[in-house]
């Protein structure tokens, strides 16, 4: 596995399939959580840890598993990984842990976590197939942290509002108040900000890559610039 294949599994991931919002798979904890920066990323790192171990898990074994149980047992091996890291978030992250609450073992359901294991981690090696679970689960989590910023700065004037429920008290001070004295927008924190948020979102995603084809169309690489010693010659 060279260096370039690596770039594309992580372009893919983070830009050109993202699953948050090129995809859209896994909109319910997508829109669910993202009220705050802290949940919706937790959740998302929590996604993306998952993802990879699956894919990694899944991998190696693809050869061994009959087809016609393939799903189930797939199911099953992110069910375990899902449980791990819930108890885990349970011991370390209580306070967290509650506030997602059935979020996490939802996890297991995540058509993002299913969709990776069958498209990619059933036809691929275990190193490519980690590095394109933990790819996809980084790309949700930036678009759920986005989508988190926006809600939180909207609905509360705030960022990093809860972290100390993922850090402990020593992270108490470290809430910024974006807009002092600020009452709050209510839609921004309720589901029909969540979906306005994420339109917006998709909408800017559109227009970086129309304008990014525009910029190439109208600056063409000619062919005595792509080969100089053509030109030469």
């Amino acid at each position: 596995m060279n260096l370039q294949e690596v770039k594309d599994i992580f372009y893919n991931g983070l830009w050109k399939q993202n699953p948050g919002i090129v995809q859209l798979l896994g909109l319910c904890p997508l829109l669910a959580v993202s009220s705050t920066v802290v949940n919706a990323v937790s959740l998302g790192l929590a996604t993306s840890l998952v993802m990879a171990l699956s894919n990694l898990s899944i991998a190696p074994i693809r050869s061994y598993v009959p087809n016609e149980i393939r799903i189930p047992v797939f199911i099953l091996i992110i069910a375990v990984l899902v449980t791990v890291v819930q108890y885990l978030m349970n011991a370390y992250m209580y306070g967290l842990y509650v506030v997602l609450g059935i979020f996490i073992p939802l996890i297991v359901t995540n058509c993002i976590v299913l969709a990776r294991v069958e498209a990619f981690a059933s036809k691929n090696a275990a190193l490519p197939s980690a590095l394109d679970g933990l790819a996809m689960g980084l790309g949700l989590t930036a678009v759920l942290g986005v989508l988190g910023a926006m809600r939180e700065v909207l609905g509360k004037g705030t960022l990093f509002s809860g972290i100390d429920l993922a850090l402990g008290d020593m992270a108490q001070g470290w809430v910024l108040h974006i807009i002092p004295d600020y009452k709050g927008f209510l839609i921004a924190i309720l589901p029909p900000g969540a979906f306005i948020g994420l339109g917006l979102l998709i909408a800017g995603r559109n227009w970086l890559n129309l304008r990014a084809e525009q910029k190439a169309r109208s600056n063409p690489v000619t062919p005595a610039l792509a080969n100089p010693e053509a030109a030469q010659g």
